[in-house]
């Protein structure tokens, strides 16, 4: 016997509010991640144009490259190295941590400051993307 003072809510009810946080949740999830890989990718560019200067000065000091090392001290999301190093040449590279979620990004500068790299899979040949949407 139903009580008439008595109020709430059945079950088919709270089965379509949890239905509906789920749908908007699979949309929010994907989106907030994205938006934090975009924060976290701005270490790269950053350290890299840093890393530039630091070797143009080695340079000036030394008429080398050779023996410059690319050591950012606030590395996080990123490892940095120098390659292709020679007395004229280099290029610097920053490979994203895949324990940080950051394994499908990549940038690289080298001495004539031609730019590259890839934004969470999306590969820029001329300059370092900001974005998954290919944009510069």
């Amino acid at each position: 016997m139903k009580c008439p003072n008595q109020h709430g809510f059945n079950l088919i009810e709270v089965m379509v509010v949890v239905a509906i946080m789920g749908l908007l949740a699979s949309i929010a999830v994907p989106g907030y991640q994205d938006y934090i890989k975009s924060g976290n990718s701005i270490e790269a560019p950053s350290n890299l144009a840093n890393c530039r200067v630091q070797a143009e000065q080695f340079f000036q000091d030394n008429f080398t490259y050779v023996g410059f090392a690319c050591v950012p001290s606030d590395a996080k999301y990123f490892d940095y190295s120098v390659e292709n190093q020679s007395a004229t040449t280099y290029t610097l590279r920053a490979a994203g941590r895949a324990a940080q979620n950051m394994g499908n990004f990549d940038f690289t500068v080298n001495q004539d400051n031609a730019k590259s790299s890839t934004f969470d899979g999306t590969t820029g040949a001329t300059c370092w993307l900001t974005s998954s949407s290919g944009t510069c």
